[in-house]
C-alpha cells in the first residue's frame, strides 16, 4: 500500500466539490435531510444503501444532474468531470468512435497510436464491438461499456459512476479496478460490487434515512464498523448485527487476498466475532441433501453442447452433479454459461450424448428474464401463488417473512406487480423461485439489481440451504462466498475446474492471450505487475496438456470420493461397521491421490506465469 499512498500525496489535496446542508425530496420521501459532505482530489469514495435509498439523488446532486430543494452546491471552478449514468442515453445514429474519439479529436484509424486511449479501449472490450458500428445495434450493456469508456479516455479531475460494474465480466470489473487505482482522478462510485468496493475505495459513503455516514476504507472496514455500530444497537437491530458480524467473520476467516488490508485494529474483529459459528456445515447439509435428493442429482454423459447458432461449447463431457454440490460457473460474456445452464435444466437439448435427471430433483431456476406475471397481482399475492410457507434449512418461513428478508418491506408488499422498478421484479423473481423449495437451484446473475444488504441476507439464506447449487455470476465475493468449487469455460471446447478459484481463472486467461501474443493487463492492487511469460509457445501447449490431463484424473477421483461418501452414507445406516471402515480407507486414499495430483497441476500453473 505504500505505493499507493505515496502517489496519492505527491500531488497537494484540494477541495473538488462541496455539499453544505442539502436536502432533497421527492413527494412524501426525504432522501436527503441536511447533508454535508466533500470530495477531495484523489479520494475514491464508495456510495452504498439500500435501493430507493438516495445513493442516485446524491450522485446527481452533486454532480449538478438534479438541484437540491435547499442547501449549496459548489464545484471548484477549474474542475474537469465526467458522470457515467444508468442510462446510457447516446445518439443512436452516431458510431462507436463517434461517442469515444471524436470528442478527443481523434480519428478512428489514429487510437491505436495513443497508449492511454488503447488502454481503455482493449480493457473495455470497445475494439471488439467495431469502432465503426452504430449506437442503435448496441446493447444496453455494450451502450454502457461505451459511455464509461468514453469518460475514462478524457484527461479528468473527478469521474462519477453509477454501478459501472454491472455489464463487465470478471475480467472487465478487475480490469476497471486496476485501472482506477492507477489513476490520478478522484472517483465517486455507487456499487454494489463488494470485491470492487474493497479493492478501490479509499472512503465510503453509507446513505440511508435522509443522513450520509462516512467510514474510512473500503467494503472491509465498513463492515466492521457497521458491526460496532450495530453492537450497540437495540433488540429491533439485532438481526442486522448478526448478519454483519457473520459477514465480518466470513472475511476475516478467509483467504488473505479476498480483501484489502484492514485499517481498523485486528485484535477488536476478533473478539468482534469470536462466537460467530462458521457461515454453514458443508458435510452436514451434503448428508442432508442425499437424503432428500438419492446419489443422483443431475447428469450429463458423454454430452455435446452447442449453441443455438452451431458454435461449440462443450464437447465429450461427463459431468455429475453431487448432492449439496455448490459450484460457480464463471466465463466471458458470450462464452455460452448461460446456455450450459438450460441444458442442465433440461431446456437445451444435447448435439450428443444423454442427460440423466434424479426422480427427486425439484429446479428451481432464476433466470435473466422476468416472470411474465398479471400487473394487477399485488407482490405478496404473486409470492403466496407459489406457497404459503417455505423450509429453508431448519427454519420455517411464511411468504412474507422472505419478502421480507429479500428488502421488501410490509408496505412494499401490498404494490401491484406492474408498479415495481426492474430490480423489483428480479427480487420477486427470486422470492418465488425460493418459495417453491427446490432442492437444485439454478441462479443465472443473481446479484444484478440487489443491493448489498440484499445481497447478505440472500447469502445468509443459501448458507443454510440444503441442496444442489450452480450460479453464475461475476461478483466474485458471491461465488467466494457461496460456492465450494469454481469451473469455466474457456472457449476450448471443455468445462475446467479451477482448484484455486477466480484468481486462477484470471491468470489461465491472462497467461493464454500473452501465449497467443495479445495482452490482458488484469492489474492487482498492491502487487507488481505481472513479467511477461518467460516460457515459449511449444512449452505452454506441453505445459497445458499435462494439465489437462491431469484435470482428467481429478475429475474421476472426484467423483470416486463422492461414491465413497455416499455408500458410506448407505453403510452408516445400516449401522455396517466393518463396510464404513473399509469405505473410509478407500476414500482417504482416493484424497490423497486427488491431492497429490492437485499439487502437481498447481506446480505445473506455476510454468505458465
Amino acid at each position: 500500500m505504500f505505493a499507493v499512498y505515496a502517489l496519492e500525496l505527491a500531488f497537494t489535496m484540494a477541495n473538488l466539490i462541496n455539499l453544505e446542508n442539502v436536502t432533497k425530496s421527492f413527494g412524501l420521501k426525504t432522501l436527503l435531510d441536511g447533508v454535508s459532505l466533500g470530495v477531495q482530489t484523489g479520494e475514491r469514495i464508495g456510495v452504498v444503501g439500500l435501493n430507493g435509498g438516495g445513493k442516485t439523488t446524491l450522485l446527481e446532486i452533486l454532480t449538478g444532474i438534479e438541484p437540491p430543494d435547499e442547501g449549496r452546491v459548489s464545484h471548484n471552478s477549474e474542475l474537469k468531470m465526467a458522470v457515467v449514468t444508468q442510462r446510457a442515453e447516446l445518439n443512436p445514429e452516431h458510431t462507436v468512435a463517434d461517442v469515444v474519439l471524436a470528442p478527443l479529436g481523434l480519428q478512428t484509424f489514429e487510437w491505436a497510436s495513443n497508449a492511454a486511449v488503447r488502454e481503455v479501449l482493449s480493457g473495455l472490450g470497445i475494439v471488439d464491438l467495431g469502432l465503426d458500428t452504430l449506437v442503435s445495434r448496441l446493447s444496453g450493456g455494450e451502450r454502457r461499456r461505451t459511455n464509461l469508456a468514453a469518460a475514462l479516455v478524457q484527461d479528468l479531475d473527478l469521474v462519477v459512476l453509477d454501478e459501472p460494474t454491472n455489464h463487465l465480466d470478471v475480467e472487465g470489473v478487475q480490469w476497471l479496478a486496476s485501472y482506477l487505482l492507477k489513476s490520478k482522478m478522484a472517483l465517486v462510485v455507487v456499487t454494489h460490487d463488494r470485491w470492487f468496493l474493497d479493492t478501490v475505495a479509499t472512503k465510503t459513503w453509507e446513505v440511508h434515512d435522509g443522513t450520509v455516514d462516512t467510514y474510512e476504507g473500503g467494503y472491509n472496514d465498513w463492515m466492521f464498523a457497521r458491526a460496532e455500530r450495530a453492537r450497540q444497537a437495540d433488540a429491533i437491530e439485532q438481526r442486522r448485527l448478526n448478519l454483519a458480524r457473520k459477514e465480518l467473520a466470513w472475511l476475516r476467516r478467509g483467504a488473505p487476498a479476498r480483501t484489502s488490508k484492514p485499517r481498523y485494529r485486528i485484535e477488536s474483529a476478533e473478539a468482534l466475532i469470536a462466537d460467530v459459528p462458521a457461515p454453514r456445515d458443508s458435510v452436514e447439509l451434503m448428508a442432508f441433501s442425499k437424503k432428500r435428493q438419492g446419489k443422483v442429482v443431475i447428469e450429463l454423459e458423454d454430452a455435446r453442447v452447442e449453441t443455438p447458432d452451431g458454435r461449440l461449447l462443450v464437447d465429450d463431457l461427463t459431468w455429475r452433479l453431487a448432492p449439496g454440490e455448490r459450484i460457480g460457473l464463471v466465463g466471458v460474456n458470450g462464452s455460452g454459461k448461460t446456455t450450459l445452464l438450460r441444458t442442465l435444466a433440461g431446456e437445451h437439448p444435447l448435439s450428443a450424448g444423454r442427460r440423466i435427471e434424479g426422480k427427486t430433483v425439484e429446479l428451481g431456476w432464476l433466470r435473466q428474464e422476468l416472470d411474465d406475471l398479471d400487473p394487477t397481482l399485488r407482490l405478496i399475492d404473486a409470492v403466496e401463488l407459489v406457497a404459503s410457507y417455505v423450509q429453508i434449512g431448519k427454519k420455517e418461513m411464511s411468504a412474507s417473512q422472505l419478502a421480507e428478508r429479500l428488502g421488501f418491506s410490509a408496505k412494499r408488499q401490498r404494490t401491484p406487480v406492474g408498479d415495481l422498478s426492474g430490480g423489483e421484479r428480479r427480487r420477486l423473481q427470486l422470492t418465488r423461485v425460493l418459495m417453491a423449495e427446490p432442492n437444485v437451484l439454478l441462479l443465472d446473475e443473481p446479484t444484478n439489481d440487489l443491493d448489498i444488504d440484499t445481497l447478505q441476507e440472500l447469502e445468509s439464506l443459501l448458507d443454510g440451504w440444503p441442496g444442489t447449487l450452480i450460479v453464475i455470476s461475476h461478483d466474485r465475493y458471491l461465488i467466494e462466498r457461496i460456492c465450494d468449487s469454481t469451473w469455466a469455460l474457456f472457449g476450448d471446447g471443455r468445462l475446467t475446474n479451477l482448484p484455486g478459484g477466480i484468481e486462477e481463472y484470471l491468470n489461465r486467461r491472462a497467461a493464454a492471450a500473452a501465449a497467443e501474443g495479445g495482452v490482458i493487463d488484469l492489474g492487482e492492487k498492491d502487487l507488481p505487475a505481472k513479467e511477461e511469460p518467460k516460457i515459449d509457445a511449444a512449452t505452454h501447449r506441453r505445459v497445458q496438456k499435462e494439465m489437462n490431463a491431469l484435470e482428467r484424473k481429478m475429475g474421476k477421483l472426484r467423483d470416486a470420493v463422492a461414491k465413497y461418501n455416499a455408500d458410506m452414507a448407505v453403510a452408516a445406516e445400516t449401522m455396517d461397521t466393518a463396510k464404513l471402515t473399509e469405505l473410509n480407507a478407500a476414500m482417504n486414499k482416493a484424497q490423497d491421490e486427488l491431492d497429490e495430483l492437485e499439487m502437481q497441476w498447481l506446480e505445473l500453473g506455476e510454468e505458465l506465469e
